[in-house]
C-alpha cells in the first residue's frame, strides 16, 4: 500500500493524496447515492445519505503523474506533464482507498481509471486488471473496472490498448468491465479546440472502439453538456447504438472550465438542461443515461477534471483534512 500525506473528507468520501514511486498521486475513495438519485430526471438532485459500502463502493486512481493532452476544461495538467505510473502505484492506490474501511466487504466495488492522465498511455493497467480480477470474490463480490479516454491521436498503441481491453471486458471479466469516451461534440472543429488537437476524430474512434462488440453494458459515449453541439444524425453515421450508449453529464466547474467560460447552461443539478438533447438522441435509437450531479459531488472536487494536486480545493463548508 502506498503511503497516504493528505486525506481530504469530502461529504461523499475521501479524496488521498499518496506518494507514488516517482511523486504524488491523487485518488478517490467515495460512496454513491445510487441510480434512483443521479439518474433520476423528475426531480433536483441534492446531497442526502449515501448508499452504504457494502452495497457500493467507488475507488478512482490516477494512471498518470499529471497530463499531457491539454483539454480545456481540466485542471489536470497543472499538475505537470503525464508521466506513467507503474503497476505497483496503480496496486497501491486502490489498497490505500481500501485501507479506509479495512472491516467493510462490498457486494460491489467499481474501480474506475480516470482521476489523473490518459489510461490509454500506461500499459500497466493491464496487470493491475488482473489483479483486480484475481481479489473478485474475497472482500469484494463483483470488481467493475472502468477505462475513460478521449482517445488520443498520439498514441500509436491506441488501437492495441482498446482492443486488449475489449477482450478483458469479454473474457475474463464476463462483461463486467467499462470503456468509457469522452466526446463532447458532434463537431470537429470544436473537438479540436477542447482536446488541444489531440483527439481522434469520430470517424477513426468509431473504427477502433466498435471493432469488437461489447459483452454486458455497451461502450459508453460521454457528453459534458457545454453549449457543443450534439448532432443525433452526425452520432448515427459513425456509432452503432446496439454497441455505444450515450451518457449526457453536467460540465463540472473545474477552475479550467470557468476561466474558459466552458459551462452547462441552467440549473446543472436538473434534468433541463439535457432534456432536449436526451429525447432526440433518443429518437435517433440511441439508449441515453442522463447522469446528474450535485452541488456536493461537484464542488467536493470529485468529479472529472479536477485534482487538488493543481491547487484546487474542495469549495464547501464541512471539508477536513484527516490526519493519521
Amino acid at each position: 500500500m502506498l503511503e497516504i500525506v493528505k486525506n481530504i473528507k469530502v461529504p461523499t468520501g475521501n479524496i488521498l493524496i499518496v506518494n507514488g514511486q516517482r511523486g504524488k498521486l491523487e485518488l478517490l475513495s467515495i460512496g454513491d447515492y445510487g441510480q434512483a438519485v443521479n439518474l433520476n430526471q423528475h426531480k433536483k438532485v441534492v446531497h442526502q445519505e449515501m448508499l452504504p459500502l457494502e452495497e457500493k463502493w467507488v475507488i478512482t486512481i490516477s494512471t498518470q503523474y499529471g497530463c499531457s493532452i491539454g483539454c480545456s476544461f481540466c485542471d489536470v495538467p497543472k499538475v505537470g506533464p503525464g508521466v506513467n505510473a507503474t503497476a505497483e502505484d496503480l496496486i497501491g492506490q486502490i489498497e490505500a482507498g481500501l485501507s479506509l474501511h479495512p472491516d467493510v466487504e462490498t457486494k460491489r466495488l467499481n474501480v474506475h481509471f480516470a482521476r489523473m492522465g490518459e489510461p490509454t498511455f500506461n500499459n500497466a493497467i493491464f496487470d493491475c486488471a488482473g489483479w483486480l480480477h484475481r481479489q473478485q470474490g474475497k472482500r469484494y463480490r463483483l470488481i467493475h473496472p472502468v477505462i475513460s479516454t478521449m482517445m488520443p491521436s498520439g498514441n500509436h498503441n491506441l488501437s492495441g490498448f482498446i482492443h486488449d481491453w475489449m477482450r478483458f471486458k469479454n473474457g475474463p471479466c464476463n462483461g463486467d468491465a467499462g470503456l468509457q469516451i469522452s466526446i463532447n461534440s458532434t463537431n470537429e472543429e470544436e473537438r479540436r479546440q477542447m482536446f488541444n488537437d489531440n483527439a481522434l476524430p469520430l470517424s477513426k474512434i468509431s473504427a477502433i472502439a466498435g471493432f469488437i462488440k461489447p459483452r454486458g453494458r455497451k461502450i459508453t459515449l460521454n457528453f459534458a453538456v457545454a453549449e457543443w453541439e450534439i448532432n443525433p444524425d452526425v452520432l448515427r453515421r459513425y456509432f452503432d447504438p446496439d454497441i455505444f450508449i450515450i451518457k449526457l453529464t453536467p460540465m463540472h466547474k473545474t477552475l479550467q472550465a470557468i476561466e474558459n467560460g466552458i459551462r452547462t447552461v441552467g440549473d446543472y443539478t436538473e434534468s433541463y438542461p439535457y432534456e432536449n438533447h436526451e429525447a432526440a438522441l433518443r429518437a435517433a435509437g440511441f439508449d441515453v443515461l442522463v447522469f446528474i450531479a450535485s452541488v456536493e459531488e461537484d464542488l467536493g472536487r470529485i468529479t472529472c477534471g479536477n485534482a487538488i494536486l493543481s491547487g484546487s480545493m474542495p469549495g464547501l463548508e464541512g471539508m477536513f483534512e484527516v490526519r493519521g
